[in-house]
């Protein structure tokens, strides 16, 4: 998948985001994951929201929508207030029937490089804490554990605990 490339996503994007979405949703659940995303939790109106306060990424290769990210400049939720020093990647999501291995490291590099183009540091996201899985993923990518979030407010769902994850970003990764 040499032709992976990722550009910002706008209102003609919305549908294919709830179909990622909802598409990684299942593909947990079918792997035993069951707390963490539900298929149908998010619409269009979140997306939308998101793209007014932060950024969303599409990635296709050949000519299609295969993963996608959201990227916030702040989560004082998750995070408490902050200075300008991070960017927080979320809902890093991936179509397993069409992506390639490794496309979601691919993602996650493309996101760190879009955080540190604007200046910041540090790259930070949070996972559900009972998802060891997710946590040894991202671990092995780079991130460290900062701490934990006890019942960190959800869109559409009840609050849950998370484990709070940041990579300090190299000069140069923004090339």
């Amino acid at each position: 998948m040499n032709d992976l490339h990722s550009r910002r996503a706008d209102g003609s994007d919305l549908a294919t985001l709830v179909r990622l979405r909802d598409d990684a949703a299942r593909w947990m659940f079918s792997r035993g994951v069951t707390g963490q995303w539900q298929p149908g939790e998010l619409d269009e109106d979140h997306f939308r929201q998101v793209m007014a306060d932060g950024e969303i990424w599409i990635a296709e290769a050949d000519g299609r929508a295969v993963g996608a990210w959201e990227l916030w400049w702040d989560d004082e939720d998750a995070w408490g207030p902050q200075p300008p020093e991070a960017g927080y990647v979320h809902r890093l999501m991936v179509d397993r029937g069409s992506a390639e291995p490794g496309t979601g490291q691919r993602l996650l590099r493309a996101a760190e490089r879009r955080i540190a183009e604007v200046g910041r540091t540090y790259a930070r996201l949070d996972c559900l804490a009972g998802n060891a899985r997710l946590n040894a993923y991202y671990v092995d990518n780079g991130y460290r554990v900062i701490g934990q979030k006890e019942r960190k407010p959800l869109p559409g769902g009840v609050p849950k605990s998370f484990t709070l994850l940041e990579k300090t970003l190299p000069a140069d990764v923004a090339s």
